[in-house]
């Protein structure tokens, strides 16, 4: 994998993130898996040597694959209604708080709009608008054990943000994937599924990338082949629904990195969708709009993992809201620190073996 590649992108820009970033671990929450044909992170902790300190990362990068809408070229900051054009977009960490992006896109527009437009919106997918600093001082000022060791968490990663991709269309297909499977299982069939309808990005691409499929081809796909590529088929449907709904759900996705209450709001809205409930849209918005408070509540194990790292004790979803309450407003800030504390909680339940049944 290179960072040079040989063909000139259609737009480059050098963005300044106004503070230390950690690339690797704040996009790696995006990544379905280290072989996610969408989404491929190098360097830094993942071979680097950096940890992600008070010198962030310089050298990590990756190399993303979707579609960009170009943005209104007078003072809009909604979709501008054109086409979406298949992009490559390439990230490389030139210092602590810079970052260099280039993009190439499948057909140059005239002015270069769709590749302008995504290296613009680089800087919210690494979560520039994501502001830790009232999270911080809550941690410091509380003055119990449990904000003091977070608090020591943060300062150990203080490069680590939440991404909004800006893309919930996207997001919710690979969150629904994720339901009611284990990560390995939900991983093989993301692969699989851009492996079977996925198109190849647009310029120097590593090898293996594809993009994400569209609406258009989502429903375009036979029951036979969701069977085969391991998708159950309430969530086939599940997908199914939101690709006939993509053009309203990108309409309510159009908001930028939202605030507690606006992500709280399109929480609600997603969860009228049938198919979408509490878990899938925090799931969601945590990564599409970098929602900072959303918590999943209803996930296999996190209320457990919460519990254990806050108390010693494993809780329920109830208990695990209870427990982040004294940090409302930030909870999935907490709940991020706690994962990336290290701590490894007891795992109780059965070891999942699950059944391959594509074959029969």
């Amino acid at each position: 994998m290179t960072s040079s590649p040989d063909a000139a992108p259609a737009a480059e820009q050098v963005l300044d993130l106004g503070g230390v970033l950690d690339l690797p671990r704040t996009l790696g929450v995006l990544q379905r898996g280290r072989a996610d044909p969408a989404l491929q992170v190098d360097g830094g902790p993942l071979g680097g040597g950096a940890v992600g300190g008070p010198d962030g990362t310089p050298g990590a990068g990756a190399w993303l694959a979707f579609r960009q809408e170009s943005r209104q070229q007078a003072g809009g900051s909604g979709p501008a209604g054109g086409t979406a054009l298949p992009t490559l977009l390439r990230l490389d960490q030139l210092d602590a708080s810079r970052v260099r992006a280039r993009a190439w896109t499948a057909a140059p527009d005239d002015d270069g709009a769709v590749a302008a437009t995504a290296v613009a919106e680089a800087a919210t997918l690494l979560g520039a608008a994501d502001d830790w600093t009232a999270c911080e001082r809550l941690l410091d000022a509380r003055g119990d054990e449990q904000s003091a060791a977070l608090a020591r968490v943060r300062r150990r990663h203080p490069g680590v943000r939440l991404p909004a991709t800006g893309r919930l269309v996207e997001q919710l297909v690979t969150v629904v994937l994720e339901q009611k499977v284990t990560h390995d299982e939900a991983r093989r069939s993301w692969r699989e599924l851009l492996r079977a309808v996925g198109d190849r990005p647009p310029g120097p691409a590593p090898r293996g990338m594809l993009l994400p499929p569209t609406p258009t081809q989502l429903r375009g796909i036979p029951s036979w082949t969701w069977h085969r590529l391991g998708v159950q088929p309430p969530l086939a449907a599940t997908i199914q629904r939101v690709a006939e709904r993509a053009s309203a759900l990108r309409r309510l996705g159009a908001v930028g990195p939202a605030d507690v209450d606006a992500a709280a709001e399109l929480a609600d809205r997603l969860t009228a969708l049938r198919g979408i409930g509490a878990w899938t849209a925090a799931e969601t918005l945590q990564r599409s709009h970098g929602a900072a408070d959303l918590v999943a509540v209803g996930d296999y194990h996190l209320a457990h993992r919460v519990g254990e790292a806050l108390t010693g004790q494993r809780t329920d979803d109830a208990g695990m809201l209870a427990l982040l309450e004294p940090w409302r407003g930030h909870r999935q800030r907490v709940v991020r620190l706690i994962g990336l504390s290290g701590f490894q909680h007891q795992r109780r339940g059965p070891m999942l073996a699950p059944e391959d049944h594509r074959r029969r």
